[in-house]
């Protein structure tokens, strides 16, 4: 049964998407079965893994609203292992038309539950912000991991982003719990970056992966060539905090079942 994890910050520019394509790559390299729910209606997690949305016959929005079943929507992609459901912008309209549904919060979970038993992970590429899209993901999820960016306000965003797991937990009865927060776009050389990465371990401590990505070429390159980074450049520095951060996540995981 597959663990849900959503990739979550209310925040845009942090490397969300990059971090949901890059991990499910090392996870899927890694021996595990992994598929990559593109909720965002940017839909760039789709076309970073080199698939066309407007040549698709449908995507994750017509499962969502009219309820066709995953399987006939899921795409495998050339890394083997690694499967997305794909998006398009068409999804924007779904934050209008669920609000009509009853039991709108738990639509994605509804149709994970169909295919959670195919894989080993389900990541979650989640919008930059806390709207209907948002909740469903969280409903859906197990697991929420926050890229966070090593900037001055970062300790707001995943302060404020706490605060809405826990309100989903109380208003939603939802286990959800809290994976941890990777840096990410990380220059050593900048004295605040590095001042921010010691205020966030000091305030976060057992929050943060040991793994921080740092701002790299090959990382911002790959989504134009329609590639992951472990396809693009797998032995840039930016591939090799993402096979940390995937063998991370692997170890919390499966080592201790009570996490």
């Amino acid at each position: 049964m597959a663990k849900i994890i959503a990739i979550c910050n209310q925040k845009g520019g942090v490397g969300k998407t990059t971090t949901a394509i890059s991990l499910g790559s090392y996870l899927a390299a890694l021996g595990r079965k992994t598929l990559l729910v593109d909720f965002d209606p940017q839909a760039n997690a789709t076309s970073g893994l080199g698939i066309n949305y407007a040549k698709l016959p449908q995507n994750v929005y017509h499962n969502l609203i009219f309820g066709f079943a995953l399987e006939n929507t899921i795409q495998h992609t050339p890394l083997f292992g690694l499967d997305i459901l794909p998006a398009s912008p068409e999804l924007i309209g779904a934050q209008v038309e669920l609000a009509s549904f009853q039991g709108k919060e738990y639509r994605l979970k509804e149709l994970l539950n169909h295919v959670k038993s195919d894989y080993q992970y389900i990541l979650i590429d989640l919008p930059p912000s806390l709207g209907l899209l948002t909740v469903n993901g969280l409903v859906a999820a197990e697991y929420v991991l926050i890229p966070i960016q090593t900037e001055f306000f970062a300790l707001d965003g995943l302060s404020q982003l706490i605060n809405t797991i826990d309100l989903i937990r109380r208003n939603l009865d939802e286990d959800l719990k809290i994976l941890g927060a990777v840096l990410t776009l990380y220059d050593r050389r900048n004295r605040l970056d590095r001042l921010v990465v010691k205020n966030i371990l000091r305030h976060f401590p057992g929050y943060v992966f040991n793994a921080i990505i740092p701002r790299n070429i090959s990382l911002a390159e790959a989504p134009s060539f329609g590639q992951s980074i472990l396809q693009y450049n797998p032995h840039s520095e930016g591939a090799r905090a993402y096979r940390q951060l995937a063998e991370e996540v692997i170890k919390i995981l499966e080592s201790s079942p009570t996490v």
